[in-house]
Parts: C-alpha cells; structure tokens; sequence
C-alpha cells in the first residue's frame, strides 16, 4: 500500500484506521510526502533555497520514523520516500518502482481557481497507472474517525470493465468486508418517454445483472444486496451511500478516450471532490489478485 500524505489531511489515525487491511495481505506499507518546489521558493527573486529543502524533509522524516515505529511493533513492514518535484508523477513512479496494490492519497483543500481541477489528479493518476485508488476521507461528519472502512462498501456498477474488475478486486477483502450493497443508477433520459411496459422491463434487466454480481459475492462468502436508482449518477450514488449505511464508494473508473470513458471519469472526479464518503475508484487494466 502506498500512503501518499501532505500531512494536511491523512495523518497517522488516517492509516491506523486502514490495519484491518492486513487480514488481505497488505503487510508492507510505504510512506511517500512529496515537497513541492514552490513551497521551497524564495520571493523577491532569490529562487530556490536548498536550506528551506532539507527543513521540509527533516520534519517529514521524523514524523515517518515515529510513524514506522508503531507500524513495525504490530508487525508491518514499512519503506519512506520523502521527494522533492511534481506530486503526480512522484506517486505514479513510486507505485510502480515499489509494484504496490492499492495507492491511498487525500482529497487535499484549495483555493478558489485550484478548486476548479479538485478530483482531476486523481482521475490523472488512474488515467497513467493500473493501481487502484483510495481518496480517503477518514473523518465522519461527526468527527470520528471512519474505522474499517472495507467493511459496507456500495459498489457502483455500470457494466463497463472498469466495474466489472472492481468486483474482482473487492474480493480480495472477503475477509474484512462483512456486506457489499451493489447498485446501478439508470438515467432518466433513458426512460424518458418509455412506456410503463418498456421501463419494467428495463428494471427487471438490471436487477438480474445486479443481482448476478451479488451471486458472486455470496459464493466467495461475502453478504450482498442489490438496488436500482434513477437520476444523477454521482447525486444517486451518494444518496445509497447514506441511505445504507455505506463505509466506502467503490466504482470503476478509466480515464481513457471516448464518450464513455470521459464520461466516468467525469463521475470518479466528482466523487474524488464532492463525496463524504471514502472513495475507492477501480481502473479497468488492473490484475484481479493483490500481490
């Protein structure tokens, strides 16, 4: 597991919270904090101080010493790398140099214009990367910390590829999860002038293929429910999330060419910025089984 932190947002509560993870085999965590070049800047034209650089990476140093620490004594393995360049690029070579199954980063606060791109970083990291990604909002509106996350997550599915191995990758958490909620939200245009006969039937359609990716899950020994919505996808996708007690989003997502490419990945950027819920969005080319 790759644990990307600013220490704005994920701190160390954030990835204790995740340890369920290692009845699924996530033994080995590896910190990564990237130091952004203006953020080591000097105005007034005396460009980059390398004093400023070392500071930065000495106190993220020691917060992953006293991090690791604790990780070790409950048996993890645990690697660091503190950087200093573009975050992007730093978390796709970091997850592919360490080959890790899952890359968990935070949905970090910006400003008015920057607010603007929220949730594209991570649809660009899906978009140059096989790993699936957890945008992990941790905190519950309460203030709790959200604890075993895996345990309801509600599976979005749209019958792409991107979906379908979401469902694949859920099952590597049998042993955490303790009930799936699988649902598919219809468009309304779809229905649109449809006869009362013809929307039956569209009903009863999609509740056989959700209730076969149900059957799926119960033979692997995990509980699973299905539900049809109709309406915005990402507003419909929320509302379940809250109306079942959901502890996580999952949804496959591509960030591929194509109206239906584009389209999903319009929907996993939104979820990455707007939901309250952890969001675990699920590229198409991954392998199903975690290392």
């Amino acid at each position: 597991m790759l644990f990307v932190t600013q220490f704005e947002e994920l701190w160390f509560d954030a990835l204790q919270s995740l340890m369920d993870l290692r009845k699924s085999g996530f033994n080995h965590v590896v910190f990564l904090h990237v130091i952004e070049r203006d953020k080591v800047a000097m105005h007034r034209g005396k460009g980059y101080l390398k004093d400023e650089e070392t500071k930065l990476r000495e106190i993220a140093n020691i917060r992953f010493i006293d991090w690791a620490e604790s990780l070790f004594e409950q048996g993890m393995e645990v690697g660091a790398y503190i950087v200093v360049g573009n975050p992007l690029p730093k978390i796709i070579s970091t997850a592919e140099e360490e080959d890790v199954d899952l890359i968990v980063t935070g949905h970090h606060k910006k400003g008015k214009v920057e607010e603007l791109y929220a949730g594209s970083e991570t649809v660009d990291i899906l978009r140059r990367t096989s790993t699936p990604v957890l945008v992990y909002k941790y905190m519950l509106p309460s203030g709790k910390i959200n604890e075993r996350p895996f345990e309801k997550p509600i599976l979005a599915m749209d019958w792409s590829p991107a979906s379908e191995r979401a469902v694949k990758y859920l099952i590597n958490f049998r042993d955490i999860i303790k009930e799936v909620v699988v649902i598919n939200v219809a468009s309304e245009k779809d229905i649109k002038g449809a006869s009362a006969m013809d929307i039956q039937a569209t009903r009863k359609k999609n509740r056989q293929r959700l209730d076969e990716v149900c059957d799926i899950f119960r033979k692997e020994g995990i509980e699973a429910y299905s539900h049809l919505y109709i309406g915005d996808t990402c507003v419909e996708i929320e509302k379940a999330a809250q109306e079942r007690e959901a502890t996580m989003i999952v949804a496959g997502a591509t960030g591929k060419s194509g109206l239906k490419e584009i389209f999903m990945g319009n929907v996993a950027k939104k979820l990455a910025k707007y939901s309250a819920f952890p969001t675990l969005l699920v590229p198409a080319n991954i392998k199903p089984e975690i290392n």
